[in-house]
């Protein structure tokens, strides 16, 4: 996808983003585009296909996330445990929600029952990258750089995670 095309669903999922960081910032609900779609706000271009767009936000705003996103005509579709995360729809496009608290020290924490696991020592920050007219919060460089630096198993994943790292090579350190 690198020549400039864009894939079918892109602009489904591109307007999708516009619709939830619209009903999030009006909340004042802090969230960060996180794996791919965040990696094509920091580049400024859609690098590859997605199938879903990844959000991360505070254990603490579930609520108000969900009223703000049914509010302006999203569907909630959870997904069995919401420990962890939840999802919504939005015509064709799904939103992944991982939901995050704080440890003792402050750092943000995916709360995975049996072995909480740390995804930032570093403030999440305010962050806003605009993608074609779409503007939107992402996680901060270094955290995708780190997350993307390592392939994930399995095939699909992996090609995924390569192609992104591949992406973020073209910014400056």
């Amino acid at each position: 996808m690198s020549d400039g095309a864009v894939h079918p669903g892109a602009e489904d999922q591109l307007a999708a983003i516009a619709s939830l960081s619209r009903a999030l910032d009006h909340e004042a609900i802090d969230y960060w585009l996180f794996g791919g779609w965040a990696v094509d706000f920091w580049v400024g271009r859609v690098t590859r296909e997605h199938d879903d767009i990844d959000v991360a936000a505070w254990r603490r705003d579930y609520a108000a996330i969900g009223t703000a996103l049914q509010t302006v005509g999203w569907r909630h579709t959870p997904v069995p445990d919401e420990v962890v995360g939840t999802r919504y729809q939005w015509g064709k496009a799904q939103v992944e929600f991982t939901f995050m608290t704080t440890d003792n020290d402050g750092r943000a924490v995916i709360p995975l029952p049996d072995h909480p696991i740390v995804w930032s020592a570093e403030p999440l920050g305010q962050e806003r990258r605009e993608l074609g007219c779409i503007n939107s919060r992402v996680i901060p460089l270094a955290l995708l750089r780190a997350g993307k630096s390592m392939a994930r198993e399995g095939s699909a994943e992996a090609a995924k995670d390569r192609a992104d790292s591949h992406a973020l090579s073209s910014l400056e350190p």
